[in-house]
């Protein structure tokens, strides 16, 4: 039967169900789907705090939302056209941030008082007429599933488990997505297991015709590629970015790169992502605990490699102490903190960026490190870049603060030219560096590069570049022990002004000010830069001036950035924290900054900043 096809500019799709149905794997694919037809995208996984939450509880709801376009997009949309629910908890615990007329299509298998009962539910919604401002779609899709695969010899609840692959076959019918690289990729999955894989396609395939010829959905939807330039792209992820950004570091410097790490939420990925390139000099370590980690990243750092180790905020705390150390050795070390919510263990799938006042001071005595933000799942390759090419240059840890929303969520990624990428000379002593007064040449380990105060990086068994190293002061310039008041005030102050001088190095600060006389500054750091963007985009469609900026280094600042915020009568500054960035800034530069903040675990959305700024600019004129 032919049906009406429909034309669409963007939509917003949330898969929702319990942590087993599958939604994570759906939403992948159903973005992979995307990704090679060509549209812009941006994606939002959320999975549920709890390792083994019951089944059927709101707690226990894992989702994944998409939004795609014909144009540009920043965020992975504010609120979902579409709702795909598979069971009544995850109905309730998304349904209330959809918008009237939005479609609902939900799961009628799991219906039944019990499972309503326990997503706390009194009558069923199916039924009360709670969604009539909905445009509801009630299938049995389990049912459909089981019937679809029966010739596999499946027993029941395996044949339930390719649910998600009806509806994966269903929404892509829906909004034309085309199916090869889902088929492909079943094949390759369940390879070992042909049953498996059989049931798994048949159920998608059925989805697809399901979709085709049922009465209940009479339209289908299309939404045109996005214009981009040429070149080759790839959907990826922040923590596969970021990856790929140490292992492009290791490549432009000649260095082997070292990761020690233990693993924790949601830093993990990168642990396995790394250990897959041993062939480009790669070296896993998966540590006991988060001090050996660290603690074997700085010994590989002092062996000439580049030394990483990964975490979130509460390895940051139990690092604390080698950080300290790195510092006071002079050592390139990355440290990469995949923020989330806390305090403690607080809640590892959800994010927060609560830990840049931790990583400016969370260290005992004066232990300055440079940090830098990346902004979007794509800009953490170049973050990690970044944090390697300050590192070696300057002979300093330097720490790296994504968060989880950065790590999991994903859009394309425009394949660099390797060619293209910055450089990173590791500089290695080769030779005695000093003349005694006897005009012998010995080396001094702390004999500084006049530029950027750096210390040689000698490497171990290098003859004639012996020297001592440990936690204990040493002397500026031929680095023996030093008790002496003077000499450590000297190191102190030499260490911070080395890290000052990265500021030699760092770009100014961008701005978006289209009408070049906006009064009102938002200023942006690490992930709030796609939802700051969008809102600062729908402010402009509504006639007001507005002005954007986003800080990538946040030690030290640009050396600008104060004139740029003095520039403008207001600057608001929306953190995913409760004032931190604000409270460094209204120090350091005196300037009047406003917060405004939130911790739910949540990104920001659009629409919210929209009526934030909105507000403040009528304020403003009035």
């Amino acid at each position: 039967m032919t049906k009406q096809v429909e034309q669409l500019e963007q939509v917003v799709i949330r898969f929702a169900g319990d942590s087993g149905d599958g939604m994570q794997l759906t939403g992948d694919r159903f973005t992979q789907e995307t990704a090679s037809f060509g549209n812009d995208l941006s994606t939002l996984p959320n999975f549920p705090a709890e390792i083994r939450a019951p089944a059927g509880t709101l707690v226990g709801v894992s989702s994944f939302q998409l939004h795609f376009a014909d144009h540009d997009i920043l965020t992975p949309g504010d609120t979902p056209n579409v709702l795909v629910a598979m069971n009544p908890a995850a109905l309730r615990a998304n349904i209330s941030d959809l918008k009237p007329g939005a479609t609902v299509i939900v799961d009628t298998h799991d219906f039944t008082d019990r499972n309503l009962k326990r997503a706390g539910y009194a009558d069923n919604p199916l039924e009360d007429g709670s969604l009539d401002t909905f445009r509801l779609h009630a299938v049995n899709l389990t049912s459909l599933t089981v019937e679809s695969v029966k010739a596999f010899g499946l027993s029941r609840k395996d044949a339930a488990r390719a649910k998600n692959m009806f509806a994966l076959g269903l929404l892509s019918w829906l909004y034309g997505r085309p199916v090869k690289s889902t088929e492909e990729f079943l094949t390759r999955r369940f390879a070992t297991n042909p049953a498996v894989r059989d049931a798994n396609l048949a159920a998608f395939h059925a989805g697809w015709y399901f979709g085709e010829t049922t009465e209940g959905f009479a339209v289908s939807y299309q939404i045109n590629p996005a214009p981009m330039k040429a070149g080759t792209y790839r959907n990826v992820s922040g923590n596969l970015a970021l990856s790929y950004g140490l292992v492009a570091a290791g490549v432009r410097s000649g260095l082997p790169v070292f990761l020690g790490a233990y693993p924790i939420t949601p830093a993990s990925d990168i642990l396995h992502e790394l250990s897959k390139h041993k062939r480009f000099g790669v070296t896993t370590f998966q540590a006991e605990d988060e001090i050996a980690g660290i603690g074997a990243a700085l010994g590989a750092a002092y062996g000439g490699s580049i030394g990483v180790t990964t975490t979130s905020g509460p390895g940051i705390a139990l690092k604390s102490e080698t950080i300290g150390l790195a510092v006071s050795l002079e050592l390139p070390l990355v440290i990469i903190d995949v923020q989330r919510g806390g305090p403690s263990t607080g809640l590892p799938t959800k994010t927060e960026q609560s830990d840049l006042l931790q990583a400016m001071f969370g260290r005992n005595g004066e232990a300055p490190v440079p940090i830098v933000a990346p902004q979007s799942p794509t800009d953490c390759f170049d973050a990690a870049l970044e944090a390697v090419r300050i590192a070696v240059a300057y002979r300093t840890p330097v720490m790296l603060l994504s968060d989880g929303y950065l790590a999991n969520g994903s859009e394309p990624w425009h394949l660099p030219d390797i060619e293209t990428l910055p450089l990173i000379d590791p500089g290695f002593a080769t030779a005695p560096n000093h003349e005694t007064e006897s005009g012998d040449r010995a080396f001094w380990p702390y004999q500084r590069e006049p530029q950027t105060l750096a210390r040689p990086w000698a490497i171990p068994g290098t003859a004639g570049l012996e020297h001592r190293i440990g936690g204990l002061e040493k002397a500026d310039g031929h680095g023996n022990i030093s008790y002496e008041p003077a000499n450590h005030d000297l190191m102190v102050r030499t260490r911070q002004a080395k890290v000052d001088r990265v500021a030699d190095t760092i770009p100014p600060v961008e701005v978006d000010d289209p009408s070049g006389h906006a009064e009102l500054l938002v200023l942006g750091w690490g992930s709030t830069y796609g939802p700051i963007g969008a809102a600062c985009r729908r402010v402009r469609q509504l006639g007001l001036s507005i002005a954007q900026a986003h800080v990538r280094h946040l030690n030290p600042f640009p050396r600008d950035l104060g004139d740029v915020l003095r520039r403008y009568d207001k600057v608001i500054l929306p953190e995913m924290n409760l004032g931190q960035l604000a409270l460094l800034l209204r120090a350091r530069y005196l300037v009047d900054v406003v917060g405004y903040n939130q911790v739910r675990g949540l990104p920001f959305t659009a629409s919210e900043l929209e009526e934030v700024l909105t507000t403040t600019l009528k304020e403003m004129s009035s």
